[in-house]
Order: C-alpha cells, then sequence, then structure tokens
C-alpha cells in the first residue's frame, strides 16, 4: 500500500504522453522534467541524479520513464533497509514495459499493476510470491497490519516449498489469492483482532476493524490515558495494530489529549455520537472508553473530522538546496500553504494541487490566525517561511496568537515547526566563519518594538564583544536606524571591524562582501542584505583571489 502519492520522472519530451497517461491512474501526482529536453511539465529540475536521489530520501515513490539501469546505479548510493523503503517502478519510455525495481514491501506491485493497466502492458514482476500465488505478503492491502514481517520471508520460503497452510480468519484478499490453504496445515496466516503471537509457523494480520472511542477526555490526564488504553486493550486481548483510529468528541475537553494520536501512531477524529459507523458492535465499555468493532476495517477518513496539522517551516533564505528534506516532505504533504507571495513563490515547485494562501509580508497575525483555522478545521497547513522560521519569523507569530487569542478549537491541533537554515548562517558559510565565536541576533526593526530597546540591545552587545546579526537592516520606511546602529557600535567597536553585507542569499544576484566598520555606509544594504559584524577578535585570511576569509577565533 502507497503511503505517499508518486511522482513522475521523464528525461525527454517523447515520454511526456506516456507519463499523463499513467498519471490517470494516480491522482495528485506530478511530473518532473529535465529543463533542458523538456516542456509542459509540472516541475522542471536541472540535476537528474540529484533530483531521484532527493526524492528518494524523502520517501516519496518514484516512477522513472527511463531505462532500469540508469534508476539503479543513480539510487545505488542511497539504498536504504527494504521495510522502509519508497516503491521505484521504471517505465519504458514509450510504455511498453512496467517493470518494478524497489519497494516489494511498500507497495510496489500493486503501483506497477495499476501503471500497467492503464498503458495496456503486463508488468514485469518477478516477486516470487506474486508470481506463484497472486499475492504480495509482505505488503498487505490497505486496512490490514502484518504483525511479524521478520517471519515473512521465510514463511514464503516454506510456501513455496510445498509446505501446507491454513487460513484461521477472514480476508478476501487472502481467500481470492491462489495460496493452496487446507484444513490442518502446518503453517497458518492468521487473521484476527486479537493480540496473539507471530512466528515462523505463523503470519499474523490484524484488520484495523477497532475503533477507541473515548468520551469524557478530561477524566485522566494523557499520560492516564495511555495506560487506560493499553490496559483495556490487553485486558480485552486485542492487538493495537488492529485499532483504526481514536475518535474524540467534538468539544473542548478534547483539547488537552489530541497528541495521544502520536503517542500510539494512529489518527485522531474528532466526531459527535452520530458520525460513528452504525454497524459497530460494541467490544468493551465503560463511561470513558468505548471499544467498537466492525466487520471489515475500517477507513477512519470516513469517521468524523480530522485532526488539523499546522507545521510552521522554513526553506533557508533561498537556495533549493538548502531546503531540507523534512520541509520538502512537510510541503509535499499539505493540503494548504500559508505566507508570503514571495515566499510561496520559492515553493512553487511543490505547490500542486494545494490551496495557496498568500498575503504581504505586513500581515503576520493575520496569516496566523487563517492558518490556525484552516487547520482546526481538519487541513494539513504548512506556514511558510524563508531562513529558519524561529528567528524572527512566522513561528513566533503563530504562537503569539496562540496564546493571546487560545480559541478553544485551535488547542486541538497538531503543531509542528521544522527549523530552516538562516540567513546568517548562509551569510556566514560563504564567507568563513564570523559566527565561530559568542554572537548574537538583532532585528533593526522598530514596528514591534520601541527604537530605544533595539538601541540598547546594540550598545549591551558591542560592550560585550559579541559578533551581531543585523536584520530587517533598513527599508523605504526606516531609513536611518542604520546609520544610528553604526554610531552606537563605534562607541565600543574599532573602525577596522570586519562587516559582512550579504544580500540575495541563494538568489540570483547574490552578492557578499567584505568592508570594514568605518567604510560601512547605510546605502550600502535594504532589506533583502542580512548584515554581520564582527567582534574585537575577528580575522582577515587573505585569498589568493584578493578577497578574504572571515573568522572569529573559538579561543580568546
Amino acid at each position: 500500500m502507497l503511503a505517499r502519492t508518486p511522482i513522475v520522472v521523464v528525461l525527454n519530451q517523447v515520454s511526456v504522453p506516456s507519463a499523463r497517461q499513467l498519471m490517470t491512474a494516480l491522482p495528485g501526482s506530478q511530473l518532473y522534467g529535465l529543463a533542458s529536453r523538456t516542456t509542459d511539465v509540472d516541475v522542471s529540475f536541472a540535476n537528474f541524479g540529484d533530483t531521484v536521489r532527493q526524492l528518494y530520501c524523502e520517501g516519496v515513490p518514484i516512477i522513472g520513464l527511463c531505462a532500469a539501469g540508469i534508476l539503479i546505479r543513480t539510487l545505488a548510493p542511497v539504498l536504504t533497509d527494504t521495510k522502509t523503503e519508497p516503491p521505484v517502478v521504471a517505465v519504458a519510455a514509450d510504455g511498453s514495459a512496467v517493470v518494478p525495481l524497489l519497494g516489494g514491501m511498500t507497495g510496489v506491485n500493486d503501483l506497477a499493476e495499476k501503471i500497467a493497466a492503464v498503458l495496456n502492458v503486463l508488468p514485469a514482476i518477478t516477486t516470487t510470491g506474486k508470481l506463484q500465488f497472486n499475492i504480495v505478503l509482505p505488503d498487505p492491502p490497505v486496512g490490514y497490519r502484518l504483525a511479524n514481517p521478520e517471519h515473512v520471508k521465510a514463511f514464503i520460503a516454506d510456501l513455496i516449498a510445498g509446505v501446507s497452510v491454513s487460513l484461521d480468519g477472514d480476508a478476501p484478499w487472502l481467500t481470492a489469492s491462489d495460496i493452496p490453504f487446507g484444513v490442518a496445515g502446518k503453517r497458518t496466516i492468521s487473521v484476527t483482532t486479537q493480540a496473539i503471537p507471530g512466528s515462523l509457523e505463523r503470519l499474523v494480520y490484524h484488520p484495523t476493524s477497532l475503533v477507541l472511542a473515548i468520551a469524557q477526555p478530561a477524566q485522566f490526564t494523557i499520560t492516564e490515558w495511555v495506560d487506560v488504553i493499553r490496559d483495556r486493550l490487553a485486558t480485552a486481548n486485542l492487538a493495537l495494530a488492529a485499532v483504526a483510529c481514536i475518535t474524540l468528541p467534538k468539544t473542548t475537553v478534547g483539547a488537552a489529549i489530541a497528541g495521544i494520536g502520536k503517542i500510539f501512531n494512529l489518527p485522531i477524529r474528532f466526531v459527535e455520537s452520530a458520525q460513528l459507523p452504525p454497524d459497530l458492535t460494541v467490544i468493551s465499555h465503560d463511561p470513558n472508553l468505548t471499544i467498537f468493532s466492525a466487520k471489515q476495517s475500517i477507513d477512519s477518513h470516513q469517521i468524523g473530522q480530522a485532526q488539523g496539522k499546522l507545521t510552521v517551516v522554513g526553506t533557508g533564505p533561498g537556495s533549493p538546496q538548502w531546503m531540507s528534506p523534512q520541509v520538502r516532505e512537510t510541503i509535499r504533504a499539505a493540503t494548504d500553504l500559508v505566507g508570503y507571495h514571495t515566499y510561496l513563490d520559492l515553493v512553487k515547485d511543490l505547490s500542486v494541487g494545494k490551496e495557496c494562501h498568500g498575503s504581504d509580508n505586513r500581515v503576520e497575525l493575520d496569516r496566523s490566525r487563517l492558518a490556525l483555522d484552516l487547520a482546526a478545521s481538519g487541513k494539513n497547513v504548512v506556514v511558510v517561511s524563508s531562513g529558519d522560521p524561529g528567528i524572527f519569523a512566522m513561528a513566533s507569530a503563530v504562537l503569539e496568537v496562540l496564546d493571546n487569542e487560545a480559541k478553544p478549537e485551535w488547542q486541538t491541533i497538531d503543531l509542528q515547526i521544522n527549523p530552516g537554515i538562516s540567513a546568517m548562517q548562509a551569510a556566514a558559510a560563504a564567507i568563513g566563519a564570523p559566527l565561530g565565536h559568542d554572537f548574537c541576533a538583532i532585528s533593526l526593526s522598530d514596528i514591534l518594538k520601541p527604537w530605544a530597546v533595539v538601541a540598547a540591545r546594540i550598545a549591551a552587545a558591542a560592550e560585550a564583544d559579541l559578533a551581531i546579526a543585523f536584520y530587517n537592516p533598513i527599508s523605504s520606511q526606516r531609513s536611518w536606524q542604520l546609520a544610528a546602529a553604526k554610531e552606537i557600535l563605534l562607541k565600543s567597536r574599532s573602525i577596522a571591524t570586519p562587516v559582512i553585507l550579504a544580500r540575495n542569499l541563494g538568489r540570483s544576484g547574490e552578492q557578499v562582501k567584505v568592508i570594514t566598520l568605518g567604510e560601512f555606509a547605510p546605502e550600502s544594504a535594504d532589506m533583502r542584505t542580512v548584515i554581520l559584524i564582527g567582534s574585537s577578535q575577528t580575522k582577515l585570511i587573505p585569498r589568493a583571489d584578493g578577497s578574504s576569509w572571515v573568522y572569529t577565533p573559538r579561543s580568546y
């Protein structure tokens, strides 16, 4: 079963029609094309190897319309555990062949069959179990979980060798296979919600047919609820893997334990009692927790409302190479993107099929409220910041709104922060290590705090001999603050102090230059510039090309 939507990769224009055809079977998929050879694609890339390896490492299923050998050689350096690797499929450029390469335990054969059906060809599936028994036992369909995957290879080997097998329980995908089930086999496949152990002689599959319905969340703390749930499942001899979801009432009292889903790695659904499926049977009940069971596996998406998720991410200063795999994965999984128009443009390649909510740069609090409200409605929302979201950026704005306004429904949101490379880090790396010892970061904007506070902090940092990173140095409406900051610095710093001006980091027109504090003029910076001021210990090392490395020694 696929956990993620696949990416389709083409290397030339000839492959685009076949790619678009197979994508009809993969809703939400995107077409990546080599920039120099393709047009009319969703995302263009310059380097095939780097792009494919990055997608693979992010866990994204990959369908490459190219020779199988190209994909194999490209991915060889980053191959991972077969239990967790994403599916990888090679498709002939004209769509005449479909070859599953990687991901036998994560849905690659089903993906290959789906693609082949659209292209009207037969998939070149080589998995022995699939060929002989028309089933892939390591990769059960959605709604079933294999309890003992560590035994599955030996189990399949025994079946191929002719060892008899019986079926204990019922599952249509098993009975529809070509496994020759008998009445009393030496091996057993069990399908059960019971917590029975698996072994070399027994594969155990748990149908996700249980629902844990919490009626009075405030009755216990989240730690106590963990113990209650574990005890109740153990008393009934039920497997946690058979639980489809945990439900909470659509009331504010449910907010306090919304995080229990992470602890058990189960989805949280917010419901009214009438929203539970009508055919559920009560297995265990008390006023606080009811365990329901269904005759078939349950699709938790059909129950109530999802727990909303809000993630604030930092994309780095500008270059796509500085965006972390975690941030890319988070953006790909989102339903909605919220951010300053310019920042949303930086991730447009990842925004296909998502609702984008762009706004002006000065409405951070309004943007935060919108993101929180969207997440409270069950959406998977990403607030996009440049740099690091926790450094003069949107993470603080979101938490400020959450703190000051505190709508009850916001308390149910799964809120996360994904870090990014900050502008000061990128600026320092471009020129050496000027932040190699103690340093601080100060925003010169006096929009949200009085200039007296800014001035006092600059003076304190200068007197403490800290290296300083200046953010938001100047704008059309704030033209005098940078000159004032220089005057404050000169009271404690030599005119020879190194100053680094870094503009448009990671973007077109990047400029990084080193001057002295005496030479520094306010007109040399703008809002796209981050400024690093050295300490008394910061040094320059001349380079052969006439430039210099700049660093601050780790010891005085």
